[in-house]
């Protein structure tokens, strides 16, 4: 060994640097070869295998420890300039801060991963949060690393910090503002990843598929993906359907317009004959027995018919539709169910039906509606009902023909 190192300090000064500098790099690669093709190997097997996250981060600490081997074995290298000991330790350093701030931000990701497993990371995500961390630790970094170049200490650039604090506000502001939106949409539970959004001003219709710190993505029916920005979900207005969804019934609001020419009181006759519709019967003669009795009582002496009550056949068909509605398998008995006249006008005397369904399916729900509406459409003759519609080319023609 004393040999050797006769050998070496018999060297030239250039040549003994040289080999220093060599064996340095030469110990580093080793332990870089050993720590990433050996132990990480020997550990794969026992980290996480649904992800390549934790794998990333642990590469990452692994180059950390042959950047360290040279920042600290460089003051060992003998008769270097200092010029190239500052500058291989600083380097050596600065890449040590990369390395670790990297490695951080894996495990920050990791750990976002881990969370979104369980079952309440629909209803709060930490994505938004952990995204503020990680610029945390990348601005920390930032700093440690400019101070590692210039050889000063941190406190030195984070004493000037205060005058660059507006700048810094006006650069950052969407981040800020973000960051409180954030906050807000989780702590109060107003939006979930798979709620359904309407956001007309953003051209928003569909699922949230994501989201994060500055936006969030959701995905319209027709497939496309609109970005909203997280602060705008705060500051705007947007409709959030989990309601609907979680109540398990959708609300039928659909009105048909009667043509107002059409309605008139019921004879006697159609009174008997419209009893043989089953959901109609029972109403029909409660209803009879209601209007006689009050016809005996209150026009007792008088024989004019237009004093007397009188049955409706559009009121009967609200009864008509009420009877449907409560018997339909697919209309919901939890919920507000009526059938009732909105105000005449040009368009005819729209009768609305409101109810709901017992699923939240899309497509069912519009093949109940459906259903529904093809029914009373095609039952208004038996009532003497008509539907009111704009007249067209056709009802022109016809009319010049008579």
């Amino acid at each position: 060994m004393e040999q050797l190192l006769d050998t070496f300090y018999a060297q030239p000064l250039w040549l003994q640097s040289l080999l220093g500098l060599t064996l340095l790099f030469t110990a580093a690669l080793l332990v870089n070869y050993l720590l990433k093709h050996v132990i990480l190997r020997i550990a794969a097997p026992y980290l996480d295998r649904n992800t390549r996250t934790i794998d990333k981060a642990a590469a990452w600490i692994a180059t950390a420890a042959p950047l360290l081997i040279i920042s600290r074995g460089i003051a060992l290298v003998p008769n270097l300039p200092d010029e190239v000991y500052t500058l291989v330790r600083n380097s050596a350093q600065a890449l040590i801060v990369i390395s670790v701030a990297m490695a951080i931000v894996k495990g920050l990701t990791y750990a976002n991963e881990l969370y979104e497993r369980l079952p309440r990371s629909r209803n709060r995500p930490i994505k938004g949060f952990v995204q503020v961390v990680k610029i945390l630790v990348l601005c920390g970094a930032a700093i440690i690393l400019i101070s590692v170049l210039i050889d000063e200490s941190p406190l030195l650039l984070l004493s000037g910090l205060g005058a660059v604090t507006a700048v810094l506000l006006l650069v950052f502001k969407d981040t800020i503002l973000s960051l409180v939106a954030s906050v807000q949409l989780t702590t109060n539970d107003m939006l979930r990843v798979g709620d359904w959004i309407t956001m007309p001003s953003m051209g928003a219709d569909g699922d949230v598929i994501d989201i994060s710190l500055h936006t969030v993505k959701v995905q319209n029916f027709d497939k496309t993906i609109v970005t909203i920005p997280t602060h705008r979900l705060v500051s705007d207005s947007y409709q959030n359907w989990r309601g609907m969804s979680e109540s398990g019934g959708r609300r039928i609001k659909r009105s048909i317009a009667i043509d107002q020419n059409s309605v008139r009181f019921l004879s006697d006759e159609e009174v008997i004959d419209l009893k043989k519709f089953k959901m109609l019967k029972d109403h029909l003669t409660a209803k009879h027995q209601e209007i006689a009795e009050w016809n005996a009582k209150e026009l007792a002496g008088e024989d004019a018919p237009v004093n007397a009550r009188r049955l409706t056949n559009i009121g009967t068909l609200r009864a008509y539709i009420v009877a449907y509605l409560e018997w339909h398998p697919r209309i919901s008995d939890k919920f507000t169910l009526m059938v009732r006249q909105l105000p005449p006008g040009p368009q005819g005397l729209p009768l609305e039906i409101y109810c709901f369904t017992d699923t939240t399916s899309w497509g069912v729900y519009e093949g109940i509606q459906a259903d529904i509406f093809d029914h009373l459409v095609a039952i208004l003759p038996e009532f003497d009902l008509r539907l009111f519609q704009e007249p067209t080319g056709r009802d022109f023609d016809e009319a010049l023909t008579r």
